[in-house]
């Protein structure tokens, strides 16, 4: 030790570091070639030479083993081991099958729903009364209809207006009398002052449209027009008119069961009046104009009769 350091030392500053002894340079790239042996990383990494470490300084006696240091080499390459990306295997999922409904062919049928009888239809309110037409199966005209017409219109109504069953743009539509039938027919009641929109209820004895075997329209049976006829007799129950207008021969005959209707005649329906007149359908194809003249006297008759009741 030499002068300086020795009176440094006693002083109590002496140097607070020196190089360890025995880290021989060959020493180091030997355990740095070990490692890089053992680690497997994509791409080698270039790092700074190794730095001293520093010590403290000890008194000579109590002075420890010198410890090799980790080249600084080893520590960046086991750094860049740990950041090294880990392969995933990666299990392909089998693409999805298309939905196979053929189990759906042999998958047994729904049981038909329960049908109401004469007694439950006469207790329904309107919602309900609708509902039952939508699904009633009382006949088999259920198995060829592509819908159900219900009655449309003012249900605290004074007047209705009947027709037989629904023709083909009345099914197809859901709706009693659309189009130009409907528009003249609102016509013919303005005509003696009353409101289509506002008093009068519009619907048909049956509810579906009868067809033959060759999908043509046709008179319905008995069966039909008295599987159908607990829903009128509760829509008239329901809506309970003063004034029922018969819209064709057909409405004029079913209403009444077994009578003979006479037009310019005033019959009687429980408590309301009945008038039959010619269908709107009748009337757009009457190039004459007679069958319009008969339908004007037959609705002033009408009039009359619903003014005095």
């Amino acid at each position: 030790m030499s002068r300086s350091a020795v009176f440094l030392d006693e002083m109590g500053v002496g140097p607070l570091w020196r190089l360890r002894q025995g880290a021989a340079p060959e020493a180091a790239e030997a355990a740095l070639a070990d490692v890089v042996a053992t680690v497997d990383v994509a791409a080698p990494v270039t790092a700074p030479a190794p730095v001293p470490v520093p010590v403290a300084a000890t008194p000579a006696a109590e002075a420890p083993a010198p410890v090799a240091a980790v080249p600084a080499e080893v520590a960046v390459v086991a750094d860049a081991a740990e950041m090294a990306p880990v392969a995933v295997a990666v299990v392909p999922v089998p693409a999805a099958a298309a939905d196979d409904t053929a189990w759906f062919d042999d998958a047994p049928a729904p049981p038909p729903a329960r049908q109401l009888s004469d007694a439950d239809i006469a207790v329904l309110d309107w919602e309900g009364l609708t509902a039952a037409v939508a699904k009633c199966a009382r006949c088999d005209l259920c198995k060829t209809r592509k819908g159900v017409v219900m009655g449309r219109g003012d249900r605290q109504g004074d007047w209705l207006m009947l027709a037989s069953s629904p023709s083909r743009a009345e099914e197809r539509e859901g709706r009693a009398l659309p189009g130009e039938q409907g528009q003249l027919l609102d016509n013919m009641l303005k005509a003696i002052a009353v409101d289509a929109g506002r008093d009068v209820y519009i619907t048909h004895l049956l509810k579906c449209r009868p067809l033959d075997d060759a999908g043509q329209e046709r008179l319905p049976t008995e069966a039909e027009s008295a599987a159908c006829r607990p829903y009128f007799e509760r829509e008239l129950a329901l809506l309970q008119p003063r004034t029922i207008v018969t819209l064709g021969s057909m409405a004029a005959a079913g209403i009444t069961p077994g009578e003979k209707p006479v037009r310019g005649k005033v019959r009687q329906l429980g408590n309301a009046a009945v008038v039959a007149t010619f269908h709107p359908e009748m009337l757009l194809q009457d190039e004459t104009g007679k069958a319009k003249a008969r339908a004007w006297a037959d609705l002033c008759l009408a009039k009359s009769t619903h003014a005095r009741g």
